[in-house]
């Protein structure tokens, strides 16, 4: 019993970890509309959104993957050299021998290397494009809001989905989606050739699998919640940026810079303190990983090297130090991935809570539209005519009551009254900043509307 000592603390670390996370993601589960889990959009909803705009490239999607399935040979065929090398030199062996395994390893490395170089200048042009679609798009539509709804969302908050937003999505498409198939697709090949070498050990490999797949659901849920809470944060400091920059005048003539400062530095602590958590989370969740692997390593080495002692085949198979050696790069090659994995779940969480603020503001619908009859006036006279306008910012709140007046191409009319009358209001309703709610304003006896 004492000879498994090792593994079974090992065993019992993982088990006590994987309860506290447990515990921990079904205390935060119950209160996840406080915790910042208040996503409005389905992930499956922004994908089949995000997915309209790269269409268009689907041909240097498909090359740039072909392109990858070479680059990973590399991975999944290194480590069969290796073991023949380990094969070779237990043996007698003529240098020609040596010099074809160290050609064939350098030409499998120098063709994954280039494979790679091509495969991220592909992406990186399939990114720019995407990106300059999706902005275009994100600043068309900014056009077409009316007055009213502009002034409803801040300028920095307008200025940080056109930006940074769009980046986020970018990098998902250039870098991070292409990778997570790249790292599948090296876990599915690396453990289709471990069941070739040995069974046995690949079974032994496969226990841990199960803690890996716990880790990664509950590191999922903190990840969202911390990268809503950063993008949050940043939206915050431009939006606070964009008004003040811009009103600095009024600032210093009121002599509030020490004010405006500390209200800089508290929205620059929640920022501060957002990132801390999302450092937090994923320190958390790569060193489990990391346990994992080096419990794997552990198992892997006692129970190999306890059949290559005693000459004992395992599961009808016999284990040799060739074979060790190829596993432990395979286990290497297999637990890789999977933190990578999520590394770039992490960047996927970011694109998708960026996404959702993009989109927020793309299904907002102009409150100032056209009618389905409007036409194009080929020459304005410019006769004006309110009837029996009432108009109001907010609602029950009127500003104009019932007004009514004409006024004849060419006259000149003066708006005369005190602050807050409505003169202003006037003038941004014959220009259609915003829409009446009762009554009708003509310009050469056309409904603006028209």
């Amino acid at each position: 019993m004492r000879e498994y000592l090792p593994i079974m603390i090992a065993a019992g670390l993982i088990c006590l970890f994987s309860l506290g996370f447990t515990l921990a993601f079904a205390l935060v589960k119950n209160k996840k509309e406080g915790m910042g889990f208040d996503r409005h959009m389905k992930d499956s909803y922004l994908f089949s959104r995000l997915i309209r705009y790269a269409k268009p490239h689907w041909k240097l999607f498909i090359l740039a993957l072909v392109i990858m399935v070479v680059s990973i040979a590399y991975e999944l065929l290194s480590p069969l050299i290796i073991k023949q090398f380990q094969s070779l030199i237990q043996e007698e062996f003529q240098m020609p021998d040596i010099y074809f395994l160290v050609l064939g390893y350098a030409s499998l490395l120098l063709v994954s290397l280039g494979c790679t170089y091509i495969q991220s200048i592909i992406l990186q042009k399939i990114g720019q494009k995407i990106l300059s679609a999706l902005r275009q798009d994100t600043f068309a539509h900014i056009e077409t809001l009316s007055h009213e709804q502009l002034n409803n969302i801040p300028v920095g908050t307008l200025v940080t989905r056109v930006t940074n937003d769009t980046n986020a999505i970018s990098m998902m498409f250039t870098n991070t989606f292409v990778n997570m198939v790249k790292n599948a697709m090296i876990v599915v090949g690396v453990l289709a050739a471990m069941l070739m070498l040995n069974v046995s050990l690949t079974l032994m490999v496969l226990c841990f699998v199960p803690f890996v797949l716990l880790f990664t659901v509950i590191f999922r849920k903190f990840s969202r919640m911390t990268h809503r809470a950063v993008k949050d944060g940043y939206t915050a400091v431009n939006t606070y940026l964009s008004e003040n920059l811009s009103g600095m005048k009024i600032t210093q003539v009121f002599n509030r810079e020490e004010e405006k400062l500390q209200d800089f530095l508290k929205r620059s602590q929640q920022v501060k303190k957002a990132k801390w958590n999302q450092i937090f989370v994923f320190g958390i969740f790569r060193p489990m990983v990391y346990m994992l692997f080096i419990s794997c390593t552990l198992c892997l080495f006692y129970f190999s090297g306890r059949a290559v002692i005693s000459g004992k085949p395992v599961m009808g198979q016999v284990i040799d130090s060739a074979i060790v050696a190829a596993f432990y790069i395979y286990v290497n090659r297999f637990f890789n991935p999977i933190q990578n994995l999520a590394e770039q779940f992490n960047m996927i969480q970011s694109a998708l809570a960026s996404a959702e603020k993009i989109f927020t503001i793309l299904d907002k619908v102009p409150d100032v539209v056209d009618e389905p009859d409007a036409m194009e006036l080929p020459k304005i006279r410019g006769d004006i005519e309110f009837k029996d306008v009432w108009f109001a910012y907010n609602p029950g709140e009127w500003v104009l009551k019932g007004v009514s007046f004409r006024v004849e191409a060419g006259q000149t009319v003066a708006f005369v009254g005190a602050t807050g009358s409505g003169k202003t209001t006037i003038l941004s309703l014959i220009c259609r900043n915003y829409d009446i709610q009762k009554g009708q304003i003509l310009i050469d006896g056309i409904d603006i509307r028209r």
